[in-house]
């Protein structure tokens, strides 16, 4: 069978880079372990997902990705978020009639540092109108628990996954159902702008193509032109989406109405489509996969997992 395409390669890894930006700041949850040489930035890669050890090498080729980006800005509504440092790890199964299946591990995809929203709770509710919110705004200033922090989750699985638009410009790439949990003592811990049935719904696009290299290596890591796997690097790619509609906060503070209502008069929410925006900038994409999957039918999943595995240190 044929080796992996170059250009089919390309496309995935552009298509996930664009997923990459859409982590805005959170938390790891666990270690991760250090993976050796041209493996080192896959650590959270699923290679054991059911999804990943079943693809046969010619039906369905595994591959690994990871994308970063050090900076960039989200706006919902009337409020701008700076990000920091985003990383997204997933898994994805090409398939032979030209889709991809998005596989994400077991903690969730995106890891990120936290961020900071401008204003904390007074830029979020205050002024305002409402007697009980007034009398909150006046205890926060000068006060620590006016800082808030805003993370973003997914709410269900990617879909409308396009391996063209990853190579292209100003095409939609992926579709990524998502909420932003906003978190401050005072607004509990069930404070969110989206939800599972009615998520903020991200379809990013690339801006620019970005710089291409390719590397092969060892299944333990080990950097060999002549070994078994091979890695595409893209760097510099810009990403946008402005079409995404928000909807309202929920959940937030024990009288959940009346903080909900402050938060969405204040930051513009719900917000339609044409008012909001997502960029990252810099994005830094790598996927890795076995350099010729035809050529191990039907264990490419196993076999790529197993090489995963023995670069862990």
């Amino acid at each position: 069978m044929p080796p992996l395409s170059t250009r089919t390669g390309l496309a995935v890894v552009s298509a996930l880079t664009a997923l990459g930006a859409l982590a805005l700041p959170g938390t790891a949850t666990a270690a991760e372990p250090a993976l050796n040489g041209e493996w080192a930035p896959f650590t959270r890669c699923p290679v054991d997902a059911p999804a990943m050890l079943a693809a046969d090498g010619v039906d369905r080729t595994p591959q690994c990705v990871v994308s970063t980006s050090a900076r960039g800005s989200v706006k919902l509504g009337r409020t701008t978020v700076v990000t920091g440092r985003t990383n997204l790890q997933i898994g994805v199964v090409q398939n032979a009639d030209g889709t991809s299946s998005v596989v994400a591990p077991p903690s969730g995809a995106l890891v990120a540092d936290p961020a900071t929203v401008p204003g904390g709770l007074l830029g979020l509710m205050c002024p305002s109108d409402i007697p009980v919110i007034t009398g909150i705004c006046r205890t926060l200033e000068n006060s620590g628990l006016n800082r808030i922090t805003a993370t973003m989750e997914s709410v269900g699985a990617p879909y409308a996954f396009d391996q063209t638009a990853g190579v292209l410009t100003d095409l939609p790439i992926v579709a990524l159902p998502v909420r932003i949990h906003l978190e401050n003592p005072l607004l509990g811990d069930k404070c969110y702008i989206g939800s599972a049935a009615d998520p903020i719904v991200l379809r990013p696009r690339n801006l620019n193509y970005p710089e291409a290299g390719l590397s092969f290596f060892r299944g333990d890591g080990t950097p060999d032109e002549a070994g078994e796997m091979s890695r595409i690097d893209l760097t510099g790619a810009t990403q946008n989406d402005s079409t995404f509609a928000v909807p309202g906060a929920t959940g937030c503070g024990l009288n959940v109405g009346l903080i909900n209502a402050a938060v969405n008069a204040k930051t513009g929410l719900p917000s339609a489509s044409g008012n909001n925006s997502l960029t990252l900038d810099d994005t830094r994409t790598r996927l890795t996969g076995l350099n010729a999957p035809g050529t191990v039918v039907p264990d490419a999943g196993r076999i790529l997992a197993e090489n995963w595995h023995s670069a862990v240190r």
